[in-house]
């Protein structure tokens, strides 16, 4: 059974199609990247996938539990206690952060497992100082995100979705928002991840990256996979498509 599962996935925004029939799945314990020019519709579909953005078509599934479906080109999500347990499976980590300013480090990690998952508040406590170590931040608890570098914040936004212990985690272009250096810090970190076996899912214009750690890479444009498979198959592909966006990006 896939831990995710999404199936003829349709997108559309004022009459663009930006996912046009996107099937696609996830295995316990897989790190799978996706990767594509900018507007292919990679940040849709994780958007979609974690119920961002509302689907127009298709049906999403979280280990066989059916999460969302579309009837007549309208999205229908299941609801009550099955909605809170389909919540808890996935853990997002944004572009651009998406920390409480007003929050400390701390608050900012405690604050949901606490709040929402009700769960103790020391233990919670300690989980986050550990994580908070691991990320190599442990002075940081009583700062405020105006007093860290990006690098720093997206270590802390990466610390805060780890603490809702979440089966599957997505990553939106985690180092678009920063220069080369911070960029460094945060691919380390999740890298340090792919060893403790979490799955992943990582939209990046990172190539070197995705062909290091990717069990599987999907290769989007213009609304569609273009490729898939394992990162020897996709970046050694004959595909038109993928040779092209290789092409461009090694000018660049």
């Amino acid at each position: 059974m896939s831990l995710l599962e999404m199936n003829h996935i349709q997108k559309e925004f004022d009459g663009l199609e930006v996912l046009k029939d996107i099937s696609v799945s996830v295995e316990e314990g897989e790190i799978l990247s996706i990767i594509g020019p900018s507007g292919s519709g990679k940040s849709t579909l994780l958007r979609c996938a974690t119920m961002l953005e509302a689907i127009d078509g298709g049906e999403i599934f979280y280990l066989g539990e059916q999460a969302a479906t579309a009837r007549e080109g309208r999205a229908v999500y299941v609801k009550g206690e099955a909605m809170k347990r389909v919540r808890s499976y996935f853990g997002m980590v944004f572009q651009n952060f998406n920390l409480f300013p007003h929050y400390s480090v701390m608050k900012n990690i405690t604050d949901a497992p606490i709040h929402v998952q009700k769960r103790n508040r020391e233990e919670v406590w300690d989980e986050a100082r550990e994580l908070l170590r691991k990320m190599g931040l442990e002075d940081k608890e009583n700062a405020y995100p105006c007093q860290l570098s990006g690098g720093q914040c997206q270590r802390v936004a990466i610390a805060r979705a780890l603490a809702l212990n979440p089966k599957i985690l997505f990553f939106d272009e985690p180092t678009s928002a920063l220069d080369p250096e911070l960029t460094g810090e945060v691919l380390k970190v999740i890298r340090s991840l792919a060893d403790l076996d979490i799955t992943m899912v990582i939209v990046t214009h990172e190539m070197q990256f995705a062909r290091d750690i990717s069990d599987r890479i999907v290769f989007m444009d213009q609304g569609v996979i273009a490729e898939e498979g394992t990162p020897e198959q996709v970046f050694s592909s004959g595909n038109a498509r993928m040779k092209g966006f290789l092409g461009r990006f090694h000018q660049m």
